[in-house]
């Protein structure tokens, strides 16, 4: 194996990805121009389905208000099929929205908000938890237990340095090691 540099060369060329990106943006605009089609070949087979071409050469007054009134019911069908699909649509995304939030707290990954620390007395706490009911200041320390603490007993500081002898469990048995001088 060679050594591995921090920069490793890309495999693919630079020409080469120029040449591919330009070839998968031609098939898309293609692509794109095909769907326009459709959609355009889609939205003039449903009116003509919808609503025929009208002959309107020849027609009395009278015939020409009886059309006006047929159109018109037809436009008050349409219009309320599109009002129920609209809706229908409208709770379906409201559903997802809902759906995706659910799965969102289901893993757990909730960003919570910075809160600020805010400081607020015991009466406004009440004031804003019971709004108008709550008048007077209530003392939330006359009810408490009163705990007397009991006094420690304090030892006697001493010198460490003087008793070291008998902390160290020697007795005495220093002056066996430490000869004759004095």
């Amino acid at each position: 194996m060679s050594e591995s540099t921090p920069r490793s060369k890309p495999k693919i060329t630079a020409s080469r990805r120029l040449f591919l990106k330009t070839k998968i943006l031609k098939k898309a605009s293609t692509l794109l121009e095909e769907e326009k089609e459709q959609k355009r070949l889609d939205r003039e087979q449903t009116l003509s389905e919808k609503g025929p071409p009208l002959k309107l050469s020849g027609l009395s007054v009278q015939d020409l208000q009886n059309l006006c009134k047929e159109l018109h019911q037809k436009i008050d069908v349409v219009d309320e099929e599109r009002y129920d699909v609209q809706s229908k649509v409208t709770k379906n995304e409201k559903e997802i929205v809902d759906l995706n939030h659910k799965i969102f707290e289901l893993k757990g990954k909730m960003k919570r908000p910075a809160l600020k620390r805010v400081r607020v007395s015991a009466d406004a706490m009440l004031g804003a938890l019971l709004g108008a009911k709550h008048k007077e200041s209530i003392d939330f320390k006359a009810n408490l237990k009163t705990v007397k603490k009991e006094e420690e007993k304090k030892e006697e500081v001493t010198d460490w340095r003087k008793n070291v002898d008998a902390m160290s469990g020697m007795e005495g048995r220093k002056k066996l090691f430490a000869g004759p001088s004095a």
